[in-house]
């Protein structure tokens, strides 16, 4: 098939049609951000493990937001942030540079004046250079800044602001201290701040924020993303390989589903590595079985910490973590291990144990005398595709 006729998005965020079983999900973003647009403060807390579909979902009512409630909308990665800071600085670069083709973007130029520079070629790129007193006074003076920033657009809009990968936050007192105070400033203020802050990340970075500033606890609402159920993961595959006109018969979809794991970004990986891995619009099993093969060497490569990925070269460990992968189950014990193992495996297996929860690769279950498990499905799925040949797949 030809790879740009894909209809999968590995490593991007969803579209529309990607969406399967995430109504409810939607809909309670969305009552936040409409609660703020009527001047009600909302702070969300989308959370779900790695690969469950959190930035798409949130970046996704984003868009239907800004369509539908004439909202603005800022999605911040702050991957690398490490401080309120360097938070606040992304923010308002990310707002200045959204701005560029809205109503607002020229009174935004104006109130920041000789902060802003076009850089690039051509002057294409705008970059914001604010000093330090600039950031205190944001940081200082966030709700007002707000509340200005909505006056310039013209209209009663509101903000809806995104705040993602904000792994090097979560442990900040400064951060989460001053977000609570932020909270509680707009909410018995006179004045109307219409914003809905949503915070995107995995539920130990909310309950790291929690342990910095506990009273967090009460002002996040939660949205948690579970994985999709296998009927939803079957809707989902076969409604994109239609989409594009191909053909997915159901008899092939076992495969599919099992190693998706209900995971979406396994999902877009596997559907198009077998999209580029089919020679006609029918979808074979031998097909599907190539893609997963082609799948996991991307999903290894783009997700998996680069010293994990060297230490299973070796051919001791990957025969151990083959025997340890098979069957669905995340975690395991050392003993179901010895009994899955030949003798010369069993005599590395310890050493194995060691050496893959020191790089994070597994971890120790304290509750179960000699538990371990992997760190996310994410991982444990790599793995079980990575120790599956085309043939056991083609052939089942």
């Amino acid at each position: 098939m030809i790879p740009e006729s894909s209809p999968f998005t590995p490593g991007s965020p969803a579209s529309a049609e990607s969406f399967v079983g995430r109504e409810a999900e939607i809909e309670r973003v969305q009552g936040l951000v409409r609660a703020a647009r009527r001047g009600r403060v909302r702070v969300g807390f989308v959370s779900g493990e790695r690969g469950i579909g959190k930035s798409s979902l949130a970046g996704f009512v984003r868009r239907l937001a800004e369509r539908r409630d004439d909202v603005i909308g800022c999605h911040v990665y702050l991957g690398g942030v490490q401080d309120l800071a360097g938070m606040l600085q992304r923010t308002l670069d990310r707002l200045l540079k959204d701005s560029i083709g809205r109503p607002w973007h020229r009174q935004m130029l104006d109130s920041l004046g000789a902060r802003v520079r076009s850089v690039g070629l051509f002057g294409a790129t705008l970059e914001l250079r604010l000093s330090n007193d600039d950031i205190g006074v944001v940081e200082r003076n966030f709700a007002h800044s707000v509340r200005e920033f909505l006056k310039k657009t013209g209209k009663e809009k509101s903000l809806f602001l995104i705040l993602d990968d904000f792994n090097g936050l979560a442990g900040s007192a400064h951060f989460a201290n001053w977000l609570k105070s932020t909270v509680d400033e707009i909410a018995t203020s006179s004045q109307t701040t219409r914003l809905c802050m949503l915070m995107v990340g995995l539920e130990e970075r909310r309950r790291e924020l929690i342990e910095q500033q506990p009273s967090l606890a009460r002002v996040f609402e939660l949205v948690d993303v579970v994985p999709w159920s296998d009927e939803e993961v079957a809707k989902f595959y076969q409604r994109s390989f239609e989409s594009a006109g191909a053909v997915l018969p159901s008899r092939s979809m076992h495969a599919l589903v099992e190693f998706t794991g209900g995971l979406p970004v396994l999902a877009h990986e596997i559907g198009d590595a077998v999209w580029r891995s089919a020679t006609g619009p029918t979808i074979t099993r031998l097909d599907i079985a190539q893609g997963i093969g082609l799948a996991a060497r991307a999903v290894g490569a783009k997700y998996l910490e680069p010293r994990i990925l060297a230490a299973i070269r070796s051919e001791r460990y990957r025969s151990i973590l083959d025997q340890i992968v098979q069957g669905p189950r995340i975690q395991f014990t050392r003993a179901e291990a010895l009994r899955r193992l030949s003798n010369d495996d069993r005599r590395a297996l310890d050493n194995f144990l060691r050496r893959m929860t020191k790089l994070g690769g597994l971890e120790a279950v304290p509750e179960v005398r000699g538990g371990y498990r992997f760190p996310n499905r994410l991982s444990q799925l790599y793995f079980r595709m990575a120790a599956t040949t085309a043939s056991d797949i083609a052939f089942a």
